[in-house]
């Protein structure tokens, strides 16, 4: 993990940086990734609003945190910042990712299989207790720990895996 100038996380650096931003302006932060593809490195803010997100959302967001990001400049080298939706395919990540989307189609792959030989799991989210993910599914009520998944994600009928 990217650390920034302070030698904190640089996640955490840029999402105490914005969130207040974001909030201001009525929308929440989903997430915050600072990822390196190729050669180059992404810091990804990921925004939602209630009712859906527009691009003048995303626009007026991004001229509000780049100066914020600028000024306060926590990441060592170049990289390029995108702000957008965390879109329909979006990945549960943190703890309230699985109680925002309680009742939500949502669809799990596990690093390993379960005791029932599955590695694939989708079914309807019932939120996350003591660690677990718990799912209702086709053949009844299902948990996991959070940790034995490689991704949770919100689908539709037609992106599952």
């Amino acid at each position: 993990m990217a650390k920034g100038k302070s030698g904190q996380n640089t996640v955490q650096t840029v999402e105490t940086l914005v969130r207040p931003i974001v909030e201001d302006m009525g929308l929440s932060l989903w997430d915050v990734r600072f990822e390196k593809e190729g050669p180059d490195w992404f810091l990804r803010i990921y925004i939602d609003k209630q009712g859906g997100l527009d691009m003048i959302s995303c626009e007026e967001a991004t001229r509000a945190i780049n100066p914020v990001i600028d000024e306060a400049d926590p990441i060592d080298q170049s990289y390029f910042m995108e702000v957008g939706s965390p879109g329909l395919g979006r990945k549960l990540t943190r703890e309230e990712h699985f109680e925002v989307l309680a009742g939500q189609k949502i669809a799990a792959r596990l690093i390993r299989p379960n005791e029932q030989g599955n590695r694939e799991l989708e079914g309807i989210l019932k939120g996350l207790q003591d660690g677990n993910v718990v799912l209702e599914t086709a053949d009844g009520e299902v948990s996991f720990a959070r940790s034995a998944a490689s991704f949770v994600k919100l689908c539709d009928d037609e992106d599952l895996f």
